[in-house]
């Protein structure tokens, strides 16, 4: 994450709350907000397991 309270943890990493918040008030523009929106699904889907192989390389 490049900024905030979470700044410089993996947008994998970040927790389900604050990805409600981003869902609630609005993702940011461009290539950040399409990723955040993406972790907020794998999030409110239960799918995060998804990530685990990337993140054993």
């Amino acid at each position: 994450m490049p900024f905030g309270k979470y700044k410089g943890r993996l947008l994998a990493d970040l927790p389900g709350h604050y990805l409600g918040w981003f869902a609630r008030e609005g993702f940011p523009k461009g290539e950040l907000g399409r990723l955040l929106a993406l972790m907020y699904e794998l999030d409110h889907n239960a799918l995060k397991g998804l990530l685990d192989p990337l993140r054993r390389r």
